[in-house]
């Protein structure tokens, strides 16, 4: 282990989360895990990622970042250095239909782990934000150092709102914060509601596939390995003063993109699926959904620069990693 880095983690049974703690542990920290293993998708999944985190330097704590009175036993009893906001409520789509839910976690919860940060004097908050913040914007690629205010759904508001809202504290407590607006993340142990594993799961048992926009939508699908990284990047390095912009401030603030700034057609997605898995399946077209944005596609330049990373894993490799993976996973 290495000495006197604690990391913690929310949200550490999600796709990202429980991703960036296997990292972690095996780069040599201490992570303290906590997640409320909701029913947004299958829990068994979460508890099977959580299995593959079994470690003398891993501790896992069923909670919720509303609950701040066990939140604070946790930070008080581990004292972290960096803090890790992965947990929130997901899903685009879901906000519409249950927007409460989006404003008790994603922004209440936060406001926990901002004060809590501030309380414990952490090195550096980093949390995750979403490509969905920039909505209606069709300047591509979209850039962190362009305006992000015109939101397409109530899950984009709280991500926005989240950035803010750590400005605030970077401001008034001098907390360093890193936003991450990741892109659509996908590959093995993901989560089932989204595209490739969904896609995979329907053409697999034989069924039709819904292809919303006819599978002309656009987006800038981004390798887990590749996220992982920049996050794990991201965490140790910690924001300084700057001069002021979209995705810089005078105070210790940062935004970055995590995308791999190569956009391709869900349709493409699709056929891609199809190839590796040796079959096909018939296709619903459907319309373009409330909420849903055509075009995905990030500026990756800010990222590559700060964190001295680029992404390597292009979305035909990723594929087969994720099938490879679901087939063992499901034993089929």
């Amino acid at each position: 282990m290495i000495k006197n880095k604690v990391v913690l983690v929310t949200g550490c049974a999600g796709f990202i989360g429980f991703s960036l703690c296997q990292k972690l542990l095996k780069n040599g920290y201490k992570v303290i895990g906590i997640d409320n293993l909701n029913n947004y998708y299958t829990v068994k999944l979460k508890r099977d990622r959580l299995k593959n985190l079994i470690n003398k330097n891993f501790k896992f704590y069923r909670s919720d970042i509303n609950n701040l009175n066990k939140l604070d036993k946790i930070f008080k009893q581990y004292l972290p250095k960096y803090v890790v906001n992965l947990a929130a409520q997901a899903g685009v789509r879901y906000s519409i239909e249950n927007p409460k839910a989006y404003l008790k976690s994603n922004i209440d919860g936060f406001l926990n782990i901002l004060n809590l940060s501030v309380k414990y004097k952490i090195k550096h908050l980093t949390y995750a934000s979403s490509s969905s913040v920039y909505g209606a914007n069709n300047d591509f690629p979209f850039s962190v150092d362009k305006v992000a205010d015109h939101p397409l759904a109530i899950y984009a508001v709280t991500k926005r709102t989240n950035e803010l809202m750590a400005h605030s504290y970077s401001n008034l407590y001098k907390l360093p914060t890193t936003g991450l607006r990741y892109f659509t993340v996908y590959g093995p142990w993901g989560r089932p509601d989204m595209a490739l594993y969904k896609f995979t799961r329907l053409i697999s048992k034989n069924k039709t596939l819904p292809l919303f926009n006819s599978g002309n939508h656009v987006r800038d699908f981004t390798y887990i390995d590749d996220v992982v990284e920049i996050t794990k990047r991201a965490v140790f390095k910690i924001p300084k003063k700057n001069k002021l912009s979209n995705s810089t401030s005078i105070v210790p603030w940062e935004i970055y993109n995590v995308c791999g700034s190569k956009p391709t057609k869900l349709k493409n997605f699709v056929n891609e699926i199809f190839k590796n898995l040796k079959k096909k399946a018939k296709i619903k077209n459907l319309e373009l959904q409330a909420g849903d944005v055509i075009k995905t596609h990030g500026c990756n330049k800010k990222t590559i620069k700060n964190l001295k990373f680029v992404p390597k894993i292009n979305y035909k490799k990723g594929i087969k990693h994720f099938i490879n993976w679901y087939k063992g996973y499901y034993k089929i």
